[in-house]
């Protein structure tokens, strides 16, 4: 069974959003950040970092939550066999770690970059119920995830930006959403 490590508060419940909604099997691993479990011996083999989250499955180890669910979808989920409409979905996983995050979390850098990011994804959002089109992906769990926390964490006034308002709503009403993520609030 597949083993999925993270703490309390951790992104390792952005993997177990995507978990839940592919209805895969898994063991949750709470590691206790406080005492330090991910800097000891057992865990810092699987992820020399010692961040969270990590999973193992089978034999096979891997860190990082959007490397995590990039291999979710390519495993488990529907991805698309083209190579092109693959790499869009691993463009718009690595936005929302490496681009949205940063630019909404750091606040040193929140001001400058947050009509900058929230606009265009507004725009999308206006046409569209899912970031790709019609259908739920693994894209909405790694957007999704960071733009649901907005509300949660920094309480920022997103009257500007109603179609994003609209998403966070609709996929925070998602039953896997619900399970992994909606008791944080």
């Amino acid at each position: 069974m597949l083993k999925l490590y993270g703490g309390a508060r951790s992104r390792a419940s952005i993997v177990q959003w995507y978990l839940e909604e592919l209805g895969i099997p898994y063991e949750f691993i709470l590691l206790d950040l406080q005492a330090g479990e991910h800097r000891q011996p057992e865990y810092l083999a699987i992820n020399p970092i010692g961040k969270v989250p990590a999973i193992v499955d089978g034999d096979f180890q891997l860190w990082e939550s959007g490397a995590i669910l990039f291999y979710l979808a390519q495993k488990y989920g529907n991805l698309p066999s083209s190579l092109e409409e693959q790499a869009k979905i691993n463009q718009w996983i690595i936005f929302g770690n490496a681009t949205l995050g940063p630019g909404i979390f750091v606040e040193a850098s929140r001001e400058r970059e947050m009509s900058k990011l929230m606009t265009p994804l507004n725009q999308i959002l206006a046409k569209q119920p899912f970031l790709l089109g019609d259908e739920f992906s693994v894209v909405d769990v790694a957007v999704g995830s960071i733009l649901a926390y907005i509300p949660m964490m920094l309480k920022l006034d997103l009257s500007e930006y109603p179609a994003v308002v609209d998403y966070i709503q609709r996929i925070s009403e998602r039953p896997a959403f619900q399970k992994a993520i909606g008791g944080r609030k």
